[in-house]
């Protein structure tokens, strides 16, 4: 294909060269953006005389007509074009002639691709937010659902106190309550029009920025046409917040797999997204859970190659901005690709409930409970820990529990004891009690639910 460029030189590259600097294998992807933002163009070029109006509307149908071939597939994308932008331009000339070539009138490619990949991100944030809606809404279901369900809570992987799992899911729905806020936060940062800012200085020509911003639905104009040109923050914020993203779906993977796992068997994974061993048939793994896992570090990769390819760049565009696209479509696909795995196998998965009380059962995670009851007779809490510490180490060399110690053996210990500490260090007591704000009782993760399903519907 003849190059656009021709002019200063004979537009002649090497075949190397060529494939080296094209970009149309990957920005084709962005054909859809590019015809709306030329379509825009047009109208305002001609809205303000600076080509007739029959003229826009010859060429907005030229650009209707390539679209709707290329969503057919009547038309094929010319992969010996340099990027999206030329291809698009190259197939409207070859079907209008010189009104073709009127296209480009107060444009450069570098604030056409600036539009292009804001407008294309704004969408991919959009569906990528509706996926995280639907995730909140099932987890918010499933804790609602296991509100008063007793398991271990732990810290250093060591069982702790006891919680419930609908506890322990509204943490992980807190998170990604966050993350859904960080993406419209970087969305209306990105909601400005860079068209118009041209190749980095304006242009002399008397264009509305504001009308064809307006056309596209962005809130308003970049302020600065250096900025508009050479820009990238949303790129770097849309990243920064999917690695934030995977970095909570990663743990939340990581917790799965191990809660599948016969050593907690605290739930079971659908076979749907489970897979099997080629030698050992009583393997059932957990390998969407571990994908998701290992896919986060992709994303972390992105986000650091976007940072380097940014860091040490002059004003304005340059040719490494190129390498943006791949860093960003890579990670919008995996992000996706992993929260259409991960919402259906949570919503499917089995919670063994039975297993999860067993397990509390044990591991003196109610010893706290037993510390603050003696708090309640009036004895300091430092002192209520050590006797609580002595007690479950007596337990541990006598091969009992906390539950079933004699009154006689705790009042050895402190003539405070009586019979109310077996209710209580009863977990379901234990539990109940957590009634603080945000704490684990059956009451305050109902309201944390609540809570949600109101940020939801806002």
């Amino acid at each position: 294909m003849a190059k656009m460029w021709a002019g200063r030189t004979d537009g002649v590259t090497d075949r190397v060269a060529d494939d080296f600097n094209a970009s149309i294998h990957f920005d084709c992807r962005m054909y859809r953006e590019d015809i709306a933002g030329s379509m825009a163009h047009a109208a305002m070029l001609g809205k303000q005389g600076i080509i007739t109006p029959k003229e826009a509307e010859i060429l907005r149908a030229g650009l209707a007509g390539i679209l709707a071939d290329l969503e057919s597939g009547a038309l094929a994308f010319d992969y010996t074009a340099e990027d999206i932008h030329m291809f698009v331009e190259a197939e409207l000339t070859a079907r209008l002639g010189e009104v073709g070539k009127k296209l480009h009138t107060a444009r450069s490619r570098n604030d056409q691709v600036a539009l292009d990949l804001r407008l294309l991100l704004r969408r991919e944030m959009d569906e990528i937010s509706a996926s995280l809606r639907e995730l909140l809404s099932v987890l918010a279901d499933l804790a609602e659902k296991h509100a008063a369900t007793i398991m271990p809570g732990y810290t250093h992987l060591q069982r702790a106190q006891p919680i419930t799992f609908g506890h322990y899911l509204m943490a992980y729905a807190s998170m990604i309550a966050r993350d859904l806020s960080r993406y419209a936060d970087a969305r209306a940062r990105m909601n400005l029009s860079p068209i118009g800012s041209c190749a980095l200085a304006g242009t002399t020509y008397d264009t509305d920025r504001a009308f064809e911003a307006r056309e596209l639905s962005f809130d308003g104009v970049m302020g600065n046409s250096l900025d508009g040109v050479s820009d990238r923050d949303f790129c770097l914020e849309f990243l920064s917040a999917s690695s934030i993203l995977m970095t909570h779906l990663s743990r939340l993977a990581e917790e799965l797999i191990l809660y599948s796992s016969w050593e907690f068997s605290f739930i079971e994974l659908s076979d749907a997204y489970t897979t099997g061993s080629s030698i050992m048939p009583q393997k059932k793994n957990s390998d969407m859970a571990e994908l998701i896992r290992g896919k986060t570090g992709r994303v972390f990769g992105d986000m650091v190659a976007m940072f380097t390819i940014l860091k040490g760049l002059p004003l304005a565009y340059n040719k490494d901005m190129q390498e943006d696209k791949e860093r960003v479509f890579d990670t919008v696909d995996t992000v996706k690709a992993c929260l259409d795995v991960l919402t259906p196998m949570l919503a499917t998965m089995t919670v063994k409930e039975k297993n999860m009380r067993a397990a509390a059962a044990g591991g003196f995670i109610n010893a706290t409970d037993l510390a603050d009851y003696l708090v309640t007779k009036g004895m300091p809490f430092r002192s209520a820990y050590k006797i609580a510490g002595e007690l479950v180490a007596y337990c541990i060399a006598n091969k009992t529990t906390l539950e079933e110690l004699p009154l006689a053996v705790y009042q050895s210990y402190s003539d405070l004891f009586d019979e109310g500490v077996f209710a209580a260090i009863d977990l379901d007591a234990c539990v109940e009690r957590r009634c603080s704000e945000g704490g684990t009782s059956p009451k305050s993760v109902r309201a944390q639910v609540n809570a949600l399903k109101n940020f939801l519907g806002e």
